[in-house]
C-alpha cells in the first residue's frame, strides 16, 4: 500500500489525477524552518521527518512525503502568517523570479529501501499591482501555499511563465516521482496515465540501507 505522509490537497490532487491508489496518513511534527540552512536541505530535511515518521509507524507499507517551498535571491520564503503578509510577499515576487524547490522522500522501511530527490523550477511573475494581488486573494486562499500562491488554477493570472516542471510548483513533481515510485513496485492503475522512461527509473532508483539524493 502507498501511503502519502502529507496533508496537501495538491499533492493528493497530482497522485489521484496520475491514477495512484494511495491512502492518506498525515504526519503529526510541525515542518521546520531554519533560515541557517539552503532550499534544498530543508526541503529535503522536511521531506524526510515527515516521511521516516509515518514509515514508523507503518513500517509494512511504502511512504512518500515531500516538502516544497520558495526562496528568492537565496532567502526562503514559507507560508505567509496572515494575509498582509501574504500580500508582502507577493509584492516582492511581483515581476521577479524565483525558485520554487521540491524535495521527496520514499521509504520501504520493512526492506530497508529509500530514495530521495529534489526538483527545482523556476517561476517568473508578471508586475501585480495592489489590485491584482487584492483580486488574486478573493479567488485564491494563500495562506497554506508557500510563497502564498498556487501555481494551478487562477495562476495564469500572476504568473507569466515557468521553467521546469510544473508540478514541482504544484507541490510535487510527477515525473520524478512516477519514476521513482515504479523502482518500488508501485505503479498506476492506468499506467498509459504516467509513462515512466528507463532514464527516468535509473535516475531515481531506490537504494539498499540508506537514501541517495539526485537533483535536477
Amino acid at each position: 500500500m502507498l501511503l502519502l505522509a502529507s496533508n496537501s490537497p495538491r499533492r493528493r490532487q497530482l497522485l489521484a489525477e496520475a491514477g495512484f491508489q494511495f491512502e492518506i496518513v498525515a504526519p503529526r511534527g510541525a515542518e521546520k524552518f531554519d533560515v541557517d540552512l539552503t532550499l534544498r536541505e530543508l526541503t529535503a530535511w522536511n521531506a524526510f521527518r515527515k516521511g521516516l515518521e509515518i514509515a514508523r509507524r507503518r513500517p509494512n507499507d511504502i511512504v512518500l512525503a515531500a516538502d516544497t517551498l520558495v526562496a528568492i535571491e537565496g532567502e526562503i520564503i514559507g507560508k505567509p502568517r496572515n494575509l498582509s503578509d501574504a500580500r508582502k510577499i507577493l509584492r516582492r515576487l511581483s515581476g521577479r523570479t524565483h525558485e520554487v524547490c521540491s524535495s521527496v522522500f520514499i521509504c520501504d522501511l520493512a526492506r530497508a529501501r529509500s530514495t530521495s530527490f529534489c526538483e527545482i523550477s523556476r517561476v517568473h511573475f508578471h508586475r501585480l499591482t495592489n489590485r491584482k494581488i487584492d483580486n488574486y486573494f478573493l479567488k485564491v486562499d494563500p495562506l497554506d501555499k508557500a510563497g502564498a500562491y498556487a501555481a494551478q488554477g487562477h495562476g495564469r493570472e500572476i504568473i507569466a511563465r515557468i521553467t521546469g516542471s510544473f508540478t514541482n510548483v504544484v507541490g510535487l513533481p510527477m515525473e520524478k516521482t512516477t519514476a521513482a515510485l515504479h523502482g518500488f513496485g508501485i505503479v498506476p492503475n492506468d499506467s498509459r496515465l504516467a509513462p515512466v522512461s528507463r532514464r527516468d527509473r535509473a535516475r531515481v532508483s531506490p537504494t539498499s540501507g540508506r537514501s541517495r539524493g539526485t537533483t535536477r
